[in-house]
């Protein structure tokens, strides 16, 4: 029961609406998924190429926010299958514990002829997040791999060259530099809010919230170092208190602070909203803990999942292997800002060229050579509950309410208190 509880709670006060999903109908043609945002458009193109080559062909899109999204999956799984559609996509930190807790409510990928040489067509990380006991239960699409995103023209007035940045001290030392020459802050951060950065820390390192046994990992080595330099940033004075999407977006786009460190989803949101800032661009990989140390991480991406309760599994699973194996749907996909993990499509001129957004620099091509280092890691079904006691202890530590070994190891035990 403790593996349903916060999936219980996700679900408590929503109806079930057995309407949104397939119901009784009977079409052999027709399939219907539930996505969110930027991958509407992704589905629609995708459709119609597939109906080249299968003219009945019929998806119906349900689009609705993320977290309705999980809170009608929940109380469909929980209510055996009953209004699921056949599609659903789901975040990578939510799907181990969604295929975890419910391991008969998806489809087994590899009974359907997910092989070894489609797997091979993804990263590691991403083919680890996806399956229990050697099966594969989603299809992998989009990624986060990392970077530091910067401002040039602000590194350029301090005088600072972003590629000499090899470890986070470099990275503390250049944001000293730069706050003593333009009086620009180095980052902007929620550190009441949210540990976006610390994750990222945390997996470049090969450790998460839970080690290897699934356990709470919060005290561990490589948790005391990544805050440790969460709490030299906010004494240097280089943070900027950014609280909320908006605010952090904004102080990108106006050119408030030097540096962004993020996934690569993050190139879509400031070229969007900060196109006079066109040219003065640039991306790094994240520094390391120490010299020649692992610069790969990855914060976000999604999967597409197939429920086991669709009456079309046969082609849910062709439209979606063509779906996550298709180049042009990633093209598309990146449209949107959505970073492709289909490895084959990386030796494509749009990753290899340079991209005037960011002064000419081949920024995709940057990110994509992480993404055969990027570490896998345990996000179980206790990743949000992890979270919140990660911020909790992050503000506390950072705001020197308690030391970093304090707050952590109090973490650690309301963690283990929740998991019960």
């Amino acid at each position: 029961m403790k593996k349903l509880s916060l999936l219980l709670c996700l679900a408590m006060g929503v109806s079930l609406l057995a309407g949104c999903g397939q119901g009784g109908k009977e079409n052999k043609n027709e399939l219907t998924a539930w996505v969110w945002n930027v991958n509407v458009p992704v589905l629609e193109t995708a459709e119609k190429r597939f109906q080249e080559q299968h003219p009945e062909f019929d998806l119906k899109i349900v689009e609705m926010g993320t977290s309705d999204v999980y809170q009608k999956l929940t109380t469909g799984l929980l209510a055996g299958g009953q209004g699921l559609p056949d599609i659903v996509l789901v975040e990578d930190d939510r799907i181990q514990g969604y295929i975890n807790s419910f391991p008969d409510a998806f489809l087994n990928l590899t009974d359907q002829g997910f092989d070894k040489e489609t797997e091979s067509m993804f990263p590691e990380f991403k083919r680890d997040l996806v399956s229990k006991e050697g099966e594969m239960y989603a299809f992998p699409f989009d990624a986060g791999p990392t970077g530091v995103f910067y401002r040039t023209d602000i590194f350029d007035e301090a005088g600072v060259k972003a590629e000499e940045i090899k470890t986070w001290d470099d990275y503390i030392e250049a944001g000293e530099v730069i706050k003593s020459k333009t009086g620009k802050d180095l980052i902007g951060l929620d550190l009441n809010g949210d540990d976006g950065l610390y994750r990222m820390m945390l997996n470049q390192q090969g450790t998460f919230y839970f080690d290897e046994q699934m356990k709470p990992n919060l005290t561990s080595a490589e948790s005391v170092q990544a805050m440790e330099v969460h709490k030299k940033l906010k004494e240097a004075d280089l943070v900027k208190n950014t609280v909320g999407w908006d605010a952090w977006i904004s102080s990108m786009v106006q050119g408030d602070v030097a540096t962004a460190p993020s996934g690569a989803w993050l190139a879509g949101s400031i070229t969007q909203q900060g196109k006079d800032s066109a040219g003065k661009w640039g991306v790094i990989p994240l520094p390391a803990f120490e010299e020649g140390a692992n610069r790969a991480s990855n914060l976000g991406g999604s999967n597409y999942t197939i429920m086991k309760s669709s009456k079309n599994p046969e082609l849910a699973y062709d439209f979606l292997e063509y779906f996550s194996t298709d180049e042009q749907t990633q093209l598309e996909a990146m449209k949107g800002g959505l970073f492709p993990s289909l490895t084959t499509i990386y030796d494509e001129e749009l990753f290899t060229e340079g991209v005037d957004f960011f002064g000419g620099q081949a920024v995709w091509k940057t990110l994509a050579d992480q993404m055969t280092d990027i570490p896998s890691v345990n996000y179980t079904g206790d990743f949000p509950y992890a979270k919140d006691e990660a911020v909790k202890a992050q503000s506390e530590a950072t705001s020197g309410k308690k030391s970093i070994e304090e707050a952590f190891k109090a973490a650690q035990k309301r963690l283990k208190n929740r998991m019960l």
